[in-house]
């Protein structure tokens, strides 16, 4: 590899034996938080260069499968170490603060981006289309525990709650098997892109497809690491801050947890690959929803104190549906531009303002 001491995202690797080290000193929580939020987004865009070259072997489609499952690897692990440590009220704020950060900040700001250096940008809009049904399956379903929990048993944890939790995770898990089975098995021809520009497809060394695994890999494993220090230092940097456990889990942890997806798919969005950034960002929300939550669930049987239900509150049940109706209007009609970008990232911040204040409970 050439040197050269023109300025580069690749500095900012200095910032992950940086983190490591303040990890076993006291320092206050936010410098830690911060060293580590820095250290990721060189990690992000290892995931990026990736994922761009394996997409050029693969498709978008899958593509943009594999970017969404790697980029989810720090969350997962971050959620089963919050997990094990019965953190419950967290994980699931982290689910919907991820999905919520996928559909709204990550789509608005990739549009954004992407709309201010193409005029109109196109898209398979039957495969977005089918994104937000799933997306919204998903919603319904999730909410569902959520609702038995807030009307049948308030005051506190039934039997019957942990049963309909636990079903309803093993019928996610079913739908998200049949979601792979149609989209890679049988209607690949469904998610294929449609009106992209391609330059970029010829820019540069083609890489192997072993270095391009390996990097996927290996970046995802050095951002769930980073994750995790994150994840110690977030609590009290939200105490030194003034923030909610809310907005710590919502909207801190999801933002910076998420971080290599959501840069994956404001970089594809940036170069005019609207069906990748799509891919990524709303199949990750898939991800979350269908395999990642559920898997939760089934997991808290194994390594929690108890079983982990998926009883979401008020605010995080509506936020959500609010995400997914708003995603599906905006991505459905296969035409974006910077407007509608600016438009989901004014939800978000709007929703990121109600969980600020919203008083704990």
């Amino acid at each position: 590899m050439k040197l050269s001491l023109k300025p580069s995202l690749n500095w900012l690797f200095i910032f992950i034996p940086i983190s490591i080290g303040l990890e076993y000193t006291h320092v206050p929580p936010p410098v830690l938080f911060f060293a580590a939020a820095i250290s990721i987004i060189p990690i992000a865009r290892l995931i990026v260069l990736s994922t761009e070259q394996l997409s050029l072997r693969t498709g978008d489609s899958i593509g943009g499968l594999l970017n969404a499952t790697f980029g989810n690897a720090p969350e997962l692990i971050i959620a089963l170490v919050a997990l094990k440590a019965g953190y419950y009220d967290m994980v699931r704020a982290s689910i919907i603060g991820a999905i919520l950060a996928n559909l709204l900040l990550a789509m608005g700001v990739g549009l954004l981006l992407g709309g201010t250096r193409h005029h109109t940008q196109e898209y398979n809009a039957g495969a977005t289309r089918l994104y937000s049904s799933i997306l919204l399956i998903s919603a319904i379903s999730l909410g569902v525990p959520s609702a038995f929990n807030r009307f049948l048993s308030p005051q506190g944890t039934m039997h019957e709650e942990k049963v309909i939790s636990l079903v309803t995770a093993i019928v996610l898990l079913l739908a998200y098997g049949a979601y792979l089975v149609f989209m890679l098995k049988t209607h690949p021809d469904f998610f294929k892109s449609s009106g992209e520009s391609h330059d970029e497809h010829g820019k540069g060394h083609r890489w192997s497809l072993a270095r391009a695994l390996g990097t996927l890999v290996g970046a995802s494993a050095l951002a769930a690491w980073v994750s995790e220090i994150l994840v110690g230092a977030a609590e009290g940097t939200g105490e030194a801050l003034g923030m909610s456990d809310a907005f710590i889990g919502i909207v801190f942890l999801a933002v910076v947890g998420g971080a290599a997806e959501s840069g994956s798919a404001i970089a594809m969005a940036r170069k005019n690959k609207v069906d990748l950034s799509f891919g990524i960002a709303m199949g990750s929300s898939i991800q979350i929803a269908l395999f990642v939550a559920p898997l939760l669930v089934l997991a808290s049987y194994f390594i929690a104190p108890s079983p982990f239900e998926l009883a979401f509150s008020r605010a995080e049940v509506v936020t959500l549906f609010l995400a997914v109706l708003i995603g599906a209007i905006v991505a459905g009609d296969g035409h974006s531009n910077w407007y509608k970008g600016f438009q989901l990232i004014t939800v978000y911040v709007v929703i990121a303002m109600l969980f600020y204040f919203l008083p704990s409970t």
